[in-house]
């Protein structure tokens, strides 16, 4: 069996801007802050790192897709460095790729930084790329034109379809959905680097305009810039740097194949890479009974639905049973298990090179104790979560750290 990367790997640093319409920086200036913070976090000078590696899928600051940008901004000559991108989980991607290089012995202190630039192409959305849409079934002719994302209508049939299973009206269904987004933004107005910063009501939800029905505005999260850094370390380098590193227990990716994509039995209230690659990194840490041992959580909160569906497809709620833990406030920021403490991707948007590890940067505050007015109760082990795609057709990364 593989031995793992179980605490092998420390975060001695992190840093991360403010997310929002950042249209005075330019994805070097990010870069510059979120790097200037991580560095200064950890208490290393630049020359002490060995490798980096920058994650960005739309950014135009890639020279032929290389990440020599990340080398110049940040003046770090002759060091290997690599760009990645694997969709939204491409910052856990730089995340992975930099923690595997020090478990290998490879090298000892390194870094990963995310970045992107989305208000500045001029999209309501992401970007569609070119792809040969029948080679892929259905998506891209759901809801929308092919000049638009088809991600709001793929997770809206999500939304039919999961209430339709459980037993929900429309009306009960969107009133659920209402009370994850008004939890997050709750939250995100305790976050001075998140984009939006106003609390909402669950009226606020339920009458707002549709974005692909049954899906409102206040079920999408938003379009916004950022950057995320961090330096990592051996594990047992870690208290030389600082007295509260936080160490690596799993890293996990999977990958859908696109089969679900040719066939009718894909039950869209699911998604099987998240199933898949919880699994992995559950065993990877140890981890027997999530629903106990998960102090909190970072998850892909792109839409409302794709956070309850997340809920039970990380084995947290029992299928078919979100609801009951929606109601109890068993997520929100005083509850057993707090999901989105710093108000996701709903709060800051998806700069999508940046959010795996912005989704980082919170949990490694919170274990630290130093999320200021969101800080949670004695956290011990944070679960951070990426997803790419479409339910039946997407990437999947987790992350679990601890302290």
């Amino acid at each position: 069996m593989p031995e793992g990367i179980k605490d092998k790997v420390a975060i001695i640093g992190m840093g991360c801007t403010k997310f929002g319409e950042n249209f005075k920086q330019s994805a070097e200036d990010l870069m510059i802050e979120a790097f200037k913070e991580a560095i200064a976090d950890a208490g290393i000078e630049k020359k002490d790192i060995q490798a980096a590696w920058q994650s960005n899928q739309f950014t135009e600051i890639s020279i032929g897709h290389s990440a020599l940008p990340l080398s110049s901004t940040l003046h770090l000559p002759f060091l290997p460095v690599t760009r990645v991108e694997n969709l939204c989980a491409s910052g856990s991607e730089a995340l992975r790729a930099a923690s595997y290089a020090i478990a290998s012995g490879a090298v000892d202190i390194a870094l990963a930084l995310g970045v992107e630039k989305v208000k500045d192409l001029g999209y309501p959305g992401l970007p569609r790329e070119n792809e040969d849409i029948v080679a892929r079934g259905t998506i891209g002719r759901v809801i929308f034109p092919s000049w638009m994302n088809p991600n709001p209508g793929m997770f809206a049939m999500m939304a039919v379809k999961y209430f339709d299973r459980y037993g929900l009206s429309i009306e009960e269904g969107k009133r659920l959905l209402a009370k994850i987004s008004v939890k997050s933004h709750h939250n995100g107005s305790l976050n001075p680097k998140a984009h939006l910063r106003r609390e909402i009501t669950e009226e606020d939800v339920m009458k707002a305009p549709f974005i692909a029905w049954p899906l409102g505005l206040f079920d999408c999260c938003g379009v916004s810039d950022g950057a995320s850094a961090a330096i990592l370390c051996r594990a047992d380098m870690a208290k030389s740097f600082r007295p509260d590193p936080i160490y690596v227990k799993a890293l996990s990716v999977a990958a859908e194949s696109g089969e679900d994509l040719l066939y009718n039995a894909y039950d869209y209230t699911h998604v099987e890479t998240t199933v898949r690659a919880a699994a992995k990194a559950y065993m990877e840490a140890g981890i027997k009974n999530p629903r106990e041992e998960i102090s909190l959580m970072e998850v892909h909160d792109c839409f409302s639905i794709t956070e309850l569906a997340i809920y039970e497809d990380l084995g947290i709620s029992p299928r078919g049973k979100a609801r009951d833990d929606i109601e109890s406030g068993f997520f929100e920021l005083n509850g057993k298990i707090p999901c989105q403490p710093d108000g996701g991707l709903k709060c800051f948007g998806h700069p999508i090179g940046a959010s795996g590890l912005r989704m980082m940067y919170e949990v490694y505050k919170q274990l630290q104790g130093k999320a200021e007015a969101r800080q949670i109760k004695n956290p011990r082990i944070g679960l951070t979560h990426n997803l790419g795609g479409q339910p039946p057709h997407a990437v999947c990364a987790i992350n679990i750290v601890g302290n």
